[in-house]
């Protein structure tokens, strides 16, 4: 069990009057970690912190921020054993997952030390004789990160490198179903120099959530917020920004398609679906959700999808024998998809594999002939509880992919390229693979998503134009004419 300290301004402190608040592992109950259960005040201190180093650290050239979020990534690298302990202490997850976690991380944490000379602006053509016009970006101010628990080193670490790239101060508030994984991190960058201030580090209880998102959110000082997590949360995080005016990134939640077309390579459909569906227990924004499969091929698909969801390990991620599913986060997570379950079969859907699941260990679990009028057709699972919908063509197929309020990831599975590329620009998604997984992300890519999955990107240069401001400067270089 850990012992958790905040930081602010460079200082490891307790909360208000000492508050802690505990995370069980989801497996056994037992106390994973006691964390700081941070008060309003507490969370106004860090801002305040971070406005404050904000006036040197935006001065910072781009060699200085390159080298220090360089450290981080040998850093983080470096603390492999630390992340995959403490990943499946909080969340159940594998190790096999808390060491992609780490692996991707640090790619966004040398990408992000690659975009420092990348914050450009233009030389804009006036119509002033003699106005040198410019738009230049420059830092935002203070950025606000809220990390999630799924992916908790790549979410958390996504949240604040290219504000940092680009000359913002961060604060990250820590999730409460891993504040220990998220430390660690914080942790990383104190050890690859970062000077104080630059990077805060906040945790709260449950209960505190929304008081303490408001107070920072409210506070002059933050400039951007950006969140990763469920729909309705976000949607909370949007208003809370709209009535203070402040900028949002949301990548919220998903029920990715996997369109598998009639000349589709079925093994090769197979493998995508099932690392897409199965990864991290289902627990991914971009896990695959409905699987819509031709009529043509339908039944020899979800023969071998089947044999391979049940050749999928299951077991407690702490022990020695590896694992591809491990625990969900929590009993929620199981009482849900539970339901889905029971409503599914009551509908006319058939269990190919699996069963409904009475502890965290959920096995790999398909439902075949799935029809709009069932709840999993159109809700999040956000576990290992899979559906397969079968279509008559390739429109009914794009109808199928598009009638969901999400619109985060896709795939499209198909030998003509040139079909299967047509299929996949009629997807309402911000992200879709031809003859790949849904599950998929690299530091340099614009990740997010349209409609219920969220606003705005993350990645590369459209991670640049989120977290900077464009402002149009001029310098008149000869004398201006004007009319009186």
């Amino acid at each position: 069990m850990s012992d958790l300290s905040m930081l602010i301004n460079g200082l490891k402190v307790s909360a208000e009057k000492g508050a802690t608040f505990e995370r069980r592992n989801p497996l056994d109950g037992t106390v994973a970690t006691r964390a700081p259960a941070a008060s309003a005040a507490d969370a106004v201190m860090a801002v305040e912190a971070a406005a404050e180093a904000f006036r040197t650290w935006s001065e910072a050239g781009p060699g200085e921020r390159r080298a220090l979020l360089l450290k981080a990534a040998d850093r983080l690298e470096a603390k492999t054993p630390q992340f995959v302990e403490a990943v499946s202490a909080e969340t159940g997850a594998t190790g096999m997952w808390g060491g992609f976690n780490v692996m991707l991380a640090a790619s966004m944490l040398r990408e992000a030390a690659a975009l420092t000379t990348q914050v450009a602006g233009e030389v804009i053509p006036s119509d002033v004789p003699g106005s040198l016009a410019m738009g230049v970006r420059v830092p935002a101010g203070v950025v606000l990160g809220i990390a999630p628990w799924n992916a908790p080193v790549i979410l958390a670490v996504r949240a604040i490198a290219t504000p940092l790239a680009c000359g913002n101060t961060v604060v990250l508030k820590g999730s409460e179903n891993c504040p220990r994984t998220h430390q660690l991190i914080i942790e990383v960058l104190q050890e690859a120099g970062f000077p104080p201030g630059v990077v805060n580090y906040v945790t709260n209880a449950p209960a505190d959530a929304g008081a303490v998102v408001e107070a920072m959110v409210a506070h002059p000082a933050v400039r951007r917020v950006n969140f990763t997590g469920s729909t309705r949360v976000g949607r909370l995080i949007a208003m809370t920004c709209a009535k203070y005016l402040k900028p949002v990134v949301l990548e919220l939640g998903g029920k990715a398609p996997l369109v598998v077309l009639d000349d589709a390579d079925l093994d090769d459909a197979v493998n995508a679906a099932a690392f897409g569906a199965f990864a991290n227990s289902g627990q991914i924004c971009m896990s695959t959700e409905r699987i819509i499969v031709d009529l043509k091929v339908a039944d020899e698909f979800v023969r071998k999808f089947a044999d391979k969801a049940k050749g999928l390990p299951l077991g407690d991620p702490r022990k020695p024998e590896p694992v591809v599913l491990g625990s969900v986060i929590g009993m929620p997570t199981v009482q849900h998809c539970n339901a889905l379950i029971d409503d599914a079969l009551s509908k006319g859907a058939k269990l190919v594999c699996g069963a409904k699941a009475e502890t965290t260990l959920m096995p790999a679990t398909v439902l075949d002939h799935v029809n709009p009028s069932m709840r999993i057709y159109r809700e999040e699972t956000f576990g290992p509880v899979k559906c397969v919908v079968r279509v008559k063509n390739t429109e009914e197929a794009i109808a199928c992919a598009n009638d969901n309020e999400y619109g985060l990831s896709a795939a499209v599975f198909g030998r003509d390229i040139a079909r299967a590329f047509n299929v996949a620009r009629k997807i309402d998604s911000g992200i879709c693979h031809v003859n790949g997984p849904t599950v998929h992300d690299e530091a340099q890519m614009p990740f997010g998503g349209v409609k219920g999955s969220g606003m705005g990107r993350f990645g590369g240069k459209a991670g640049i134009a989120e977290f900077t401001e464009l402002r149009w400067i001029t310098v008149q270089t000869k004398p201006r004419h004007y009319p009186f």
